[in-house]
């Protein structure tokens, strides 16, 4: 052993100092070898969960998104087929109306004399104007067919300003003359003052109206005089075999082009599809979807992209479902819903990369909270790593003591936080904290970043389910609401099974979860019973409660002993007078005298009731009709009366019998209606009601149920016999 400057050297001493070097070395180096460990350990931890926790809010963002869709495009389609429907629906029902007054003034022309007509005016520009235009070569004034054609100008006059829809109402004779009404006078004159000829007899409508023989719609063409693009609907009119006009209807469809054109957001649009298959409106400027006029658009069902042409053909016939298709090399989502009026449908288009946004945004922000936390802990672990170093030389005395604690106070909440972490998956998404976790350094840190994103997974995932449950709430409301409306009319058969003297059945299938229809028979005393059967304007909830509210004030005027006159009359006047909606509801109200079979009866604005005298078959009784009720104030209603001998029957119902229609637009009808009634007259009113039902399904088929059907059947067996003593 040697002493230099008062250090021993290789003495106890400096085998105690090397024992104790090797020891805090030792120590210094098993404790950076267990933090790597745990490091790394705790780094393909969190790398496994962040990993399963994007697949997971990946898998649910990506269903969500996918089910909101489905519901959101599907409904926006449905509505705006719909709309159209209506607006062309409409304009088909005047052009029908023209058609009938033009054939009555043409198979009666020697009833009316020639009316004055008037060649266009540029004075009357911006007037609805009744006008004249000829083909060249034509001289109206030999024309017999003109003057007694503008008899009909007053009722195009009328149609015309009434209608919202119309650009212009025409009635062209078989000779060259055409009589129109629009508020263009201006644009038929040259600028030298002549009428400018007009060859009617070349027109598309008028050619395509004579080849079918019946009511068209033409494709969108470009208007002769303003070349602004429409369509028109234009129907032949003949006379023992002879075509003798055309009369229709034209509509720019400036207003569609605008509004579908602003339907155009990133990534996603309407557009409007022809029965040729060919595209008349849409946004797109380029590509499949690009509208084209008629002469020079594809056929989309022909493209070589078969699945797309298959999507195309089907949802020209029904709504077609969500859809993922590759058009144009992009994926899109599309659905459709066909206009029935046009045979038409309307595309909901949208690309499938805009619908994958949020999920894209939410796993970015995972992401970024992710590798703050990682850096954050990082960071920490630096600081503690230096820290330890510097402290390392003044601990030398307590290095084991101190090495042992802070191997327990790190290594212990790490492989806690490990384990808790390995547990996470499935519908256990949530970290929280634990004491043992607040270390007051970066594993508490890490550990508080771990249970706040897990938080907001959870969160996110809560909000999910709270959108879904709420949705699945206002379906079980809505399904509550068509019971209570079903529970509110008459549903127990036989209702007076202690009656001899009658057997009545009825039944309402509404044509939305709740409907406007309604029936209603009870006793007023014990000889009288009366019956109800009404129609409400409009569809779904407001009609149901609107129903609602009618049916119980017919009932309670009914029950204080009143004549159905003055029921009716009463309860006009009580609707009326808090009617902000302007809603009203055709009624058909009868009141039968039980012991001598007297029916007394009133009508406001409902259908023809179906009557079967004893021995005879079924027929419509055409009583007289008074305004619906709900329609004006002050209104007062008649009443009739009939005889119901024993064995008679009366059949009543709503107009969703007689106008239920088929896939080719075709109306079931009254002669239709009769014929099922008479199929089986002797039947008991159930299988009347049935037979009817049947019969109806039978002509509609697939189509889709457009109005609420009510059927009410009575039959009068005559009074009760006396019991014998």
């Amino acid at each position: 052993m040697k002493i230099i400057r008062g250090f021993k050297i290789g003495g106890l001493q400096q085998k105690i100092f090397n024992l104790m070097l090797i020891v805090i070395l030792a120590l210094v180096g098993a404790y950076a070898a267990v933090s790597l460990y745990h490091q790394k350990n705790l780094a393909d931890i969190v790398r496994k969960a962040s990993e399963e926790q994007q697949a997971a809010i990946t898998t649910i963002s990506e269903n969500t998104m996918t089910a909101v869709l489905e519901t959101s495009m599907a409904r926006t389609t449905a509505l705006q087929a719909y709309i159209a429907n209506d607006l062309f629906a409409d304009v088909r029902t005047d052009v029908l109306t023209l058609q009938t007054f033009a054939s009555q003034l043409f198979e009666h022309r020697e009833r009316f004399s020639p009316h004055p007509w008037y060649e266009p005016d540029p004075a009357k520009a911006g007037i609805p104007t009744v006008q004249m235009q000829h083909e060249a070569g034509v001289d109206p004034a030999d024309s017999e067919d003109l003057g007694l054609a503008a008899n009909m100008s007053e009722v195009m006059l009328a149609m015309y300003e009434s209608s919202g829809k119309l650009n212009s109402c025409f009635v062209a004779t078989a000779d060259g003359c055409i009589l129109f009404v629009d508020d263009r006078s201006d644009a038929y004159v040259s600028e030298t003052g002549e009428v400018q000829p007009f060859a009617a007899r070349q027109r598309p409508w008028y050619l395509q109206a004579v080849e079918a023989g019946e009511l068209i719609f033409t494709g969108v063409e470009l208007d002769a005089f303003t070349d602004i693009p429409g369509l028109v609907c234009a129907a032949p009119v003949y006379v023992d075999g002879e075509l003798v006009a055309v009369v229709g209807a034209d509509i720019f469809l400036t207003s569609v082009s605008d509004y579908v054109r602003d339907t155009a957001t990133d990534g996603g649009f309407l557009c409007v599809i022809d029965d040729n298959g060919q595209v008349l409106f849409s946004p797109a400027q380029e590509g499949v979807f690009k509208a084209e006029l008629s002469e020079q658009a594809t056929d989309l069902r022909s493209l070589e992209n078969k699945a797309f042409a298959e999507f195309v053909t089907g949802a020209l016939r029904e709504r077609a479902p969500l859809t993922l298709l590759e058009i144009d090399g992009k994926a899109y989502y599309l659905t459709g819903a066909p206009l029935e009026t046009l045979g038409w449908t309307v595309l909901s288009v949208v690309e499938k990369e805009i619908t994958e946004q949020p999920t894209k945004a939410l796993l970015a922000q995972f992401e970024a909270i992710n590798k703050e936390s990682l850096a954050e802990y990082e960071k920490g672990s630096a600081n503690s790593t230096r820290t330890v170093l510097v402290l390392t030389g003044v601990i030398v005395l307590l290095a084991l003591t101190g090495a042992l604690v802070l191997a327990a106070k790190v290594v212990r909440p790490l492989e806690r936080m490990t384990r808790k972490i390995q547990t996470l998956g499935g519908d256990n998404l949530q970290f929280t904290m634990e004491d043992s976790f607040r270390t007051k350094d970066e594993i508490e840190i890490l550990a508080e970043n771990f249970a706040a994103l897990s938080g907001k997974t959870v969160r996110y995932l809560q909000e999910v389910e709270r959108v879904t449950a709420e949705k699945e709430r206002i379906g079980t409301e809505l399904a509550l609401a068509t019971r209570i409306q079903a529970d509110m009319l008459p549903n127990i058969f036989p209702p007076f099974p202690e009656r001899s003297e009658f057997d009545i059945y009825a039944s309402m299938d509404p044509a939305k979860e709740v409907g406007g229809d309604f029936y209603d028979f009870f006793l007023v005393d014990e000889d009288h019973l009366c019956m109800v059967i009404a129609d409400v304007s409009g569809k779904g909830v407001p009609a149901a409660l609107f129903m609602m509210a009618s049916k119980i004030i017919l009932a309670s005027q009914a029950k204080q002993g009143k004549s159905p006159a003055q029921i009716l009359t009463d309860s006009n006047a009580s609707i009326c007078s808090n009617n902000r909606e302007q809603m009203f509801v055709t009624v058909w109200l009868g009141i039968l005298e039980i012991s001598t079979g007297r029916l007394t009866a009133a009508n406001a604005g409902h259908e023809f009731p179906a009557i079967r005298r004893p021995d005879g078959s079924f027929e419509l009784y055409r009583d007289k009709h008074g305004l619906v009720i709900g329609g004006m104030d002050g209104i007062r209603y008649k009443e009739y009366e009939l005889q119901m001998e024993p064995g008679a029957k009366l059949f009543l119902y709503t107009d969703g019998v007689p106008e239920a229609t088929n896939a080719e637009m075709e109306l079931y009808g009254t002669d239709r209606m009769i014929d099922a009634l008479n199929e089986d007259p002797m039947a008991a009113p159930e299988q009347i009601l049935q037979n009817v039902r049947t019969a109806v399904d039978a002509f509609v088929q697939e189509a889709e149920q457009f109005d609420d059907l009510t059927m009410l059947c009575i039959e009068y067996k005559g009074p009760a016999q006396p019991l014998n003593s």
